[in-house]
């Protein structure tokens, strides 16, 4: 199928998107958040790998990787103009993510993924909004009665 944009075109559109407050995840994952009253996340932390969301008290980070820039098999996300590179740009991607993946865990941080295409899955959020409050929930001091 032809790209229905000239080359500079699909250079300036790629160019234009950012590794931060991407409507298609991050900005999706916000709006889950606020609507399931998930609160004590942060954004912009200096942790290395740059997650996307940390709940600090609790030691989870959440990146939002794009199907396209980490190289998710759901639909078609393989160009075939400037193939070669686009190959090598994505497996370093995932060679960097399994990377961060392994220090942050090393560090005692609970480390969750979320594919982009996922995010329309409301029963996969649900189940990620779970794991959140179980996490949440048994990490913080048993109160005392007395």
């Amino acid at each position: 199928m032809a790209d229905t944009f000239s080359t500079e075109q699909r250079s300036q559109i790629m160019r234009s998107v950012k590794s931060t407050r991407n409507r298609s995840t991050e900005q999706k994952l916000i709006t889950f958040f606020k609507e399931n009253k998930i609160s004590g996340w942060r954004r912009n932390s200096k942790l290395f790998g740059k997650p996307d969301f940390v709940f600090p008290k609790n030691r989870i980070i959440i990146f939002a990787d794009g199907c396209f820039w980490h190289g998710h098999d759901c639909r078609n996300t393989k160009p075939k103009d400037n193939e070669t590179y686009w190959k090598t740009k994505i497996e370093k991607n995932q060679t960097r993510d399994k990377f961060v993946t392994k220090v942050l865990l090393e560090k005692g941080w609970e480390v969750i993924r979320i594919w982009e295409c996922l995010l329309k899955d409301v029963s996969y959020l649900i189940s990620v909004l779970e794991k959140l409050q179980q996490t949440i929930k048994y990490s913080q001091p048993q109160q005392s009665l007395h």
